[in-house]
């Protein structure tokens, strides 16, 4: 596209010189005779070329004016020349260059090229720098995909606030890292940071690891100790696995969240706490709602900000650069000479299904590594495991390939027990190992109820 010059001069013989000679080395051209009129117009320039002195306005008050409306457009000043002290001045408050007249028309054309590489110049380095302010690396999470430049941008959020997050996703997609990443981007940043596994605790103990006890609660309780909640007041919780909490613990982790309050065990003292909440599972809570095995007003209470990470099969354009981060960071803790992957290596690791997400491409990494000899990664480096294969259908309960999720192969699979059931739900619903409800909800959701 041509390149638009906006001439500001009063004179009239000298702006229709100007005007031609641009037009003739191709130009557009917009010319104005006032201050008034140049801005009237400025918004579509490329380029402003403007006498120093014009009629009710001199040049310092113009230059203003025209840096509010188009802040990027780079700005030539003429003079003559008992006036080149002012034309300085005008250089530090923003002008690109001047001319002083009288000037030959090479000179002019010199000083116009010269602008606009300028601008050339600058709107390249805004762009460079906008490309570095995306963020592919965010506190040790990598991804270009679209998908987590949304994380990114959703972590920045959300991060500031109290409000409660719902990470959801399957095993290995890094909730983890994106929990952490939450915590370090609020003002409890230098607070405690309190992970808990809700699978790795027992039943029995769960309410006692949770909020701890009073001496002689229970046998073997010798003395006071606080739990978890209580070890993050003021920072923040993270409740892995939330999915595997039982129902009598549901019922206090709501009243935490609604009331900040709880009691330890065997205690009747209520305490009081400031715990930011966030939360995550592999399941799908909202077929556990169904199920009747997690109570819906706590779901709620939970699903203030969700936040689903996908699989990483669904964001394969990340692979290359999680790939590449692995072998960096893992090279120098195994010993090993690696330092690249080879095309053919990397199109192996992008053809491969990745059930267990980031986690599983970082052990692979990490296993090709221990076995590598040379300074590359090629294909027959790179150990994966063998493709996984259906188990022999002995048993209703072997009905799913085993290492293939729900999610992916949902309405195939709940068509084909539909079909093996002959139309029966029920029976349907144990070939895939769900209640009946649970298999009405799914299918409502894909409008097959009827």
């Amino acid at each position: 596209m041509k390149k638009r010059i906006l001439v500001v001069e009063d004179e009239d013989k000298l702006r229709r010189v100007i005007e031609l000679q641009l037009i003739s080395a191709g130009f557009d051209v917009d010319k104005a005779a006032t201050a008034e009129e140049g801005l009237k117009i400025v918004d579509r320039a490329d380029m402003v070329l403007t006498d120093l002195k014009l009629p009710n306005m001199d040049g310092q008050e113009f230059l203003g004016l025209i840096r509010r409306q188009n802040s990027h457009v780079p700005v030539v000043m003429m003079t003559a020349f008992g006036s080149v002290e002012t034309a300085v001045e005008a250089m530090k408050a923003g002008a690109t260059d001047f001319l002083l007249k009288p000037f030959s028309l090479d000179h002019l054309m010199q000083v116009v090229n010269k602008a606009l590489e300028v601008r050339e110049l600058r709107e390249e380095n805004r762009e460079l720098k906008a490309a570095l302010g995306r963020r592919y690396e965010f506190d040790n999470i990598v991804g270009r995909s679209p998908a987590m430049q949304e994380i990114f941008a959703a972590i920045e959020r959300v991060g500031p606030t109290r409000a409660t997050v719902l990470l959801t996703g399957e095993s290995g997609v890094g909730k983890d890292l994106i929990a952490r990443a939450i915590h370090f981007h609020s003002p409890r940043k230098d607070r405690p940071l309190v992970k808990i596994n809700c699978t790795a605790i027992p039943e029995n103990l769960m309410e006692s690891e949770l909020f701890g006890y009073e001496k002689g609660a229970f046998t073997g309780a010798q003395g006071t100790k606080p739990g978890k909640f209580e070890q993050a007041d003021t920072g923040t919780v993270f409740l892995d696995e939330i999915g595997d909490v039982p129902a009598a613990i549901q019922v206090k982790l709501l009243r935490v969240l609604q009331e900040r309050e709880f009691e330890r065990l065997g205690s009747n003292v209520t305490r009081h706490i400031d715990v930011r909440l966030v939360a995550a599972t592999n399941q799908d809570l909202r077929a556990a709602l169904e199920q009747g095995t997690f109570r819906e007003d706590l779901y709620y209470r939970l699903n203030v900000v969700p936040l689903n990470i996908p699989p990483l099969r669904e964001r394969k354009v990340d692979i290359p650069f999680l790939a590449n981060h692995f072998v960096h960071k893992l090279a120098p803790e195994t010993g090993c000479r690696v330092e690249s992957i080879t095309d053919a290596g990397m199109e192996k690791l992008m053809g491969y299904y990745w059930p267990g997400n980031v986690r599983e491409l970082e052990n692979v990494i990490e296993r090709s590594l221990v076995m590598a000899t040379g300074t590359e990664l090629d294909a027959p480096d790179i150990k994966l495991e063998a493709a996984r294969t259906p188990r022999a259908q002995s048993g209703e309960n072997h009905f799913l390939p085993d290492g293939l999720s729900l999610d992916q192969y949902e309405q195939e699979i709940i068509k084909e027990a539909l079909r093996r059931a002959d139309g029966n739900k029920s029976q349907a619903a144990r070939l895939l190992g769900l209640t009946r409800n649970a298999l009405r909800y799914r299918l409502t959701q894909m409008g097959l109820e009827s």
